[in-house]
């Protein structure tokens, strides 16, 4: 008796009719012409854990409570004397979702965590680097469900890097669109 894979929401919404609207779009002659999303990388940068070990530790287990995954935490890799960095110290973490765990970040990201930030006013449509990536950041991470707000002694920002298969911004536009991510007008 085989069992059936879970599908996330926006994969099996993907499949069903995003895939066949972009191709109608822009006009694909092959089905893996069509773009679409290949990794979210999640990264914290902890400036503060140069004096503080424990700061960096702290933000990998809150990002690993959002990302669903272990948190790596990385460290510098040149010494900058200004700062008081040292070479090897831990300057923050990161993490990168692949498949069901990134289609499940992305439909947290959207439909929860986005609504709870304050003053919103929609992702900036220009943050594309040219080749279908886009790159969003955000001021706390404890718009997440999954950090208790009141056991959370600090609130770190985080960088969202949506890496797609699209070749040109557009592309990349018109998928993540169809995703509902909420650009500015």
């Amino acid at each position: 008796m085989a069992e059936t894979a879970y599908v996330p929401r926006l994969r099996a919404e993907y499949d069903k009719s995003i895939r066949s609207k972009l191709t109608e779009q822009f006009g694909y002659a092959n089905v893996m012409q069509v773009p679409r999303l290949d990794k979210v990388v999640l990264n914290m940068g902890v400036g503060e854990a140069v004096n503080d070990r424990k700061k960096a530790e702290t933000a990998a287990a809150d990002l690993a409570l959002i990302a669903g995954q272990k948190a790596i935490v990385t460290y510098s890799r040149v010494a900058i004397a200004t700062f008081k960095l040292r070479e090897n110290q831990p300057i923050g973490c990161k993490v990168t979702l692949r498949k069901a765990k990134m289609y499940e970040f992305i439909d947290r990201l959207i439909n929860v965590a986005l609504p709870r930030v304050r003053d919103f006013r929609g992702l900036n449509p220009k943050s594309f680097d040219g080749r279908g990536n886009y790159s969003l950041g955000i001021k706390e991470h404890i718009i997440f469900p999954e950090i208790d707000f009141d056991k959370a002694g600090e609130t770190w920002g985080m960088d969202v890097t949506v890496c797609t298969t699209a070749a040109t911004d557009d592309e990349a536009r018109a998928l993540l669109t169809a995703f509902n991510f909420p650009f500015r007008q």
